[in-house]
C-alpha cells in the first residue's frame, strides 16, 4: 500500500493572517479616513471572524472534525394502567 499524500492543514491563525493581509490591501484606500490603530483593530476582528468560518468550511469539506451529536435517549411513555372502577 502506498503512502497517502497529505495536504497541510491550515490553522486558524495562518488563515487569519492571510485574510488580514488581503483585507488590508483591498481596503487600503479607507485607511486614510480612519486612524491606523482603529483600522487595524477592525481588520483584525473581521479577519478573525472570516478565518473561523473558513476553517469550519475547510474541515467540513475534508470530512474531518465532524462532531457527533449525542442522540437524546428516547424513553417510552409509561402507559397508564386502568384503575378498577369503584362502584
Amino acid at each position: 500500500m502506498g503512502k497517502q499524500e497529505r495536504t497541510k492543514k491550515s490553522s486558524k491563525k495562518e488563515i487569519q493572517k492571510a485574510v488580514f493581509e488581503k483585507l488590508s490591501e483591498a481596503l487600503a484606500g479607507y485607511k486614510a479616513d480612519l486612524k491606523e490603530k482603529k483600522f487595524n483593530a477592525h481588520l483584525k476582528k473581521a479577519s478573525k471572524l472570516f478565518a473561523a468560518d473558513i476553517a469550519k468550511a475547510a474541515a467540513k469539506q475534508t470530512g474531518k472534525a465532524k462532531k457527533l451529536k449525542k442522540k437524546p435517549t428516547t424513553t417510552k411513555p409509561v402507559e397508564a394502567t386502568e384503575a378498577p372502577a369503584l362502584s
